[in-house]
């Protein structure tokens, strides 16, 4: 049985048991739909972060250094002040109040506070050791006990400065802000394992309620923390689909009502739209894929397709039924080729998608399978359901005498649409060959420029911005977005405090640090730190091991003297006997500092490098990876700055990646595809010019409009050549339907353009609105996703009702008269 056997087949289903076929999908829908209440909800970056070798470094760092010494882990939540002074009395006495109602509240599990006011009140009273006691103390000194107090605290511990604003004025001792730290007991191992944020985290209740707490107090004091990161970062996921599903399915629905002009056929592409999503998200429940902010755009690209295939169906069915066939067959007409197109289309699209499993990373590989699974149902829905649907609704119509309106074709020669679509046609009547070498040497051009786009991976990209536009805040219940403060924190504490202060990268080293050799490798890592390090007298800033060892030799000269009994060279670390030194720290008063840069076994060590503050991602990578080299044993630079840039370069590799086997996968389905069904291979390649245009044109605009590579984007490469295709195919497609052999390419590429090219165009229109509607998102990286996917459907239309007739028209010059055609559909002569 050849392939139009199994159309032959499928044609008899769909004309002459169009009820069963109904039922049958009918059912498959309520079965899939059971999965739909059970889909979960996974929000933040952290998810991009698993399996990336930098990332587990981290997690070893946090489960063998800064957890170990707790029986339950440990997070914290900061309470940022602002005021025209926050070192003021009655304004440190409001830090001090906040942190004591947090404290009294058990169900926040507050382990411990730090502030300048609790510093200050301690300096005043030194027996002050609760926040209790600490109020007291403040509310019964004068301002200029206060005052003097502060500056005393400052200079005994310089580090309290950088708990305060950049404004600090020393003279005078008064700041802007001041932030306050207040630490919770959590259960398990705490946060901070993750150089992502998940939407779920522990502290989130924690935060939500000290929020209301602290608000208590009076002032300006407000709490912030990874807890309510990851509030926003799952509610920006229900707020952006309120705002993009109502809007996309308004413009969809417009421009549906254009190109169906017939209720009921209007009535039947929505029905199979809403199918389609119900078969793919209740895959997505019945596997365990949980809903994460990358699959908000799934949907939108089965309305994309979808559009495209309904538009077509209907588009085709009505070219026969206004030339007079009957129902019957005028559906087995369309479907006879339109099968053929749609599963062309189908394939070369699910390549497109599921070539992003090869990525590491997996969100995009979810992204890809669930998109892959979705076109299939996409195909089999508008291939198969929707004709059987559409048979059995205008027999209906007929028996019942309803008016059938607005059945003319789109693009049909005497509209405005059918006189401008051939001007592609016309420049291949011209200079095809010269258009085609300007086509080229442009193309070229626009693609070595966008070869220039940049990666880039942050957690900010998955926030919305700091101001909402105007209109957005002025919308009504429920798609009013929640109030995000988020983003406006962040920058504020970025402007205002020492970024410095967070800016540090760990190299984990593992090896038998018991070796004499050992803290010599510590020690001289630190000698000609690079430039991004922070140096001090030709040393990097540091704190390890050694650091520890020092400090407790400066305080113990018991301990000192054994340092130096076992210092060959006196350069003050020692470098025989390293058990002992250990065993020794490991036994005293800084055993649990000592604990954080080593093991217990001495066979895995930490050292944190303070790097300078705006430094760039590349350069810290770069540099902590060379410090990392230095180390004889197996070391690993890690740390939020370098897992980030480790995601980043994941992102690059990934879209390159997926797209050149896009491309090759896609062109072998092309060739073969061709070959089987209309007997003419190489039209598999003229069917990838196209693509290939638009993909140059595509990451010259990326660049130049300066969007990145990143979470979602990053696919987009990819997901062009899946979407992209999609015109072209159509176009070759038909265009092998009207061809008769060499010399009739601009005859048939003028039935083409007309037939499909109108459908093609409203196909275009519809879902390049439907899906640029994501530049509304609350989030930076859906709208940039959906302006891109929106430009690259638009390239990729262009591209194929203008590039393509010239392509067609060399093709047939030098090649299709070659090529013998290989089935009995047409009867080629070799020439």
């Amino acid at each position: 049985m050849d392939y139009q056997q199994y159309i032959d087949t499928v044609d008899d289903l769909i004309v002459e048991r169009s009820r069963t076929v109904l039922l049958v999908f009918i059912a498959v829908t309520l079965v899939l739909s059971a999965g739909l209440p059970v889909i979960s909800t996974e929000a933040g970056t952290s998810e991009f972060t698993n399996d990336v070798p930098a990332q587990t470094a981290l997690e070893n760092v946090n489960d063998e250094f800064l957890t170990q010494s707790f029986e339950e882990g440990s997070g914290s939540t900061q309470l940022i002040q602002r005021a025209s002074n926050v070192l003021s009395k009655d304004e440190q006495l409001k830090m001090l109040r906040a942190q004591h109602r947090m404290q009294e509240h058990e169900d926040l599990r507050v382990e411990s506070t730090t502030s300048v006011a609790g510093a200050v009140a301690q300096t005043l009273d030194p027996e002050a050791t609760t926040l209790e006691a600490q109020v007291r103390t403040l509310e019964r000194a004068s301002d200029s006990e206060v005052e003097s107090a502060t500056r005393k605290a400052i200079e005994r511990n310089p580090g309290l400065e950088s708990s305060l604003s950049n404004d600090y004025n020393r003279e005078t001792v008064e700041a802007s802000a001041t932030i306050g730290i207040v630490t919770h007991r959590l259960p398990g191992s705490g946060t901070g394992s993750s150089a992502g944020t998940s939407g779920d985290s522990p502290l989130t209740p924690i935060q939500q309620k000290a929020t209301a707490i602290v608000a208590s107090v009076g002032g300006s004091i407000s709490v912030f923390g990874s807890g309510l990161i990851s509030a926003e970062l799952s509610n920006v996921i229900a707020d952006s689909l309120l705002l993009v599903v109502p809007a996309a399915l308004l413009l969809i629905l417009g421009f549906l009502v254009y190109s169906y002009r017939d209720p009921f056929d209007l009535f039947l592409g929505v029905v199979c739209l809403a199918m389609a999503i119900v078969w793919t998200f209740g895959f997505m429940g019945l596997a365990g894929i949980a809903f994460s902010q990358m699959l908000i755009a799934v949907p939108v690209l089965l309305l994309a397709v979808g559009i495209d295939f309904g538009i077509h169906a209907v588009n085709r069915y009505r070219e026969e039924r206004v030339q007079g066939y009957s129902v019957a067959d005028s559906m087995r007409t369309a479907t006879d080729q339109l099968l053929v197109a749609f599963a062309i289309v189908t394939g070369t699209t699910v390549i497109g998608f599921l070539a992003n499993l090869t990525s590491d990373l997996q969100p995009i590989r979810d992204f890809g399978l669930v998109a892959g699974i979705g076109i299939i149902f996409t195909f089999l829905i508008f291939g198969v359901f929707l004709p059987a649907a559409k048979v059995h609704i205008d027999r209906f119509r007929e028996r019942r005498d309803i008016p059938f309106w607005g059945q003319s074709p789109l693009g049909e020669e005497t509209s405005l649409l059918g006189r401008i679509l051939p001007a592609g046609v016309r420049i291949g009547q011209v200079a095809p060959v010269i258009f085609l070498i300007g086509i080229i040497v442009v193309t070229a051009g626009v693609g070595s420029y966008g070869m220039g786009v940049e990666s880039r991976f942050s957690q900010d990209d998955f926030l919305p911005p700091e101001d909402n536009p105007a209109w957005l805040e002025s919308l009504p219940e429920p798609f009013a977005p929640s109030d995000y403060t988020v983003t406006e924190t962040t920058n504020y504490l970025e402007n205002n405090f020492q970024s410095g202060q967070s800016d540090t990268v760990t190299v984990y080293v593992e090896g038998p640090l018991y070796q004499d050799s050992a803290l010599e490798q510590v020690a001289n890592a630190r000698d000609n730190p690079p430039d991004s390090f922070i140096s001090e007298r030709g040393e990097a800033s540091s704190t390890s091991i050694v650091t520890i060892i020092q400090d407790y030799a400066d305080e113990s000269q018991e301990f000192r003297q054994l340092v130096e009994r076992n210092d060959i060279n006196g350069n003050g670390i020692p470098d025989d006997n390293l058990k002992a030194v250990y065993a020794a720290l490991l036994s005293s008063p800084y055993e649990s500092q000592a604990k954080q840069y080593i093991s217990e076994d001495y066979r895995s060590a930490r050292i944190v490098y303070d790097i300078e503050s705006g430094a760039e991602q590349a350069e810290v990578t770069a540099d902590a990876q060379a410090v990392a080299d230095r180390f004889r044993y197996e070391a690993t630079a890690t740390g939020q700055t370098i897992v980030l840039k480790a995601v980043s370069d994941v992102i690059a590799t990934s879209a390159l990646t997926s797209l050149a086997i896009a491309l090759l996968l896609t062109a072998l389905f092309l060739i073969v595809a061709y070959y089987v069904t209309v007997g003419y291979p190489t039209l598999g390649i003229v069917n990838l010019v196209p693509i290939a245009v638009a993909i140059a044109f595509i990451a010259g605009t990326m660049r130049y409009a300066n969007i990145p590579l990143n979470a979602m984007t990053g696919t987009i490469l990819s997901i062009a050549v899946g979407l992209g295709v999609d015109y072209s195919a159509h176009m070759v497609h038909r265009f092998a339907e009207e061809y008769e052999g060499p010399g009739t390419a601009v005859e048939s590429l003028y039935a083409t353009v007309r037939g499909t090219g109108g459908a093609l165009t409203a196909s275009m229109l519809t879902t390049v609105t439907g899906i640029g509607v994501l530049v509304i998102a609350l989030t930076p990286i859906l709208g940039q996703f959906g302006m891109v996917i929106a430009i690259s459907i638009f390239y990729s239309y262009l591209a194929s009702v203008v590039v393509l007739p010239s392509t067609l028209v060399v093709w047939d010059r030098y090649i299709g008269y070659k090529t013998t055609m290989l089935t009995n559909k047409k009867d080629v002569k070799s020439v």
